[in-house]
């Protein structure tokens, strides 16, 4: 029995919580730094094999016998690292609201 009274005690407390107005700002931040961030990656992700495989854009000379296809490569490199410092700074503005999510529910 006492595994059954702490399951209904931890269902309550979850729904307790998503229903809160700090848990709800947290998942809007999230949202609106996440989704733009995703959509720009995968377009810019995938644009190399698709601009490589049916136009000829990147086929062009950058430096010496270097082409755009190159330097479009490499950065996606220098994309993938920017994202991910600055999701790294982002996150702690995200742990400040989940810490204030936590502080709420010790409250109650």
């Amino acid at each position: 029995m006492p595994a059954l009274k702490h399951k209904r005690k931890t269902e309550s407390d979850y729904s307790t919580i998503v229903q809160s107005a700090s848990f709800q700002a947290l998942l809007s931040e999230k949202k609106k730094f996440i989704i733009p961030i995703t959509l720009f990656f995968f377009s810019f992700y995938f644009a190399l094999p698709i601009l490589t495989s049916y136009t000829t854009v990147l086929n062009h000379k950058f430096v010496g016998d270097i082409t755009w296809a190159w330097v479009f490569a490499f950065m996606q490199f220098v994309m993938t690292w920017a994202l991910c410092m600055l999701y790294s700074k982002r996150a702690v503005k995200f742990d400040e609201l989940a810490e204030r999510v936590v502080q709420e529910r010790g409250n109650r």
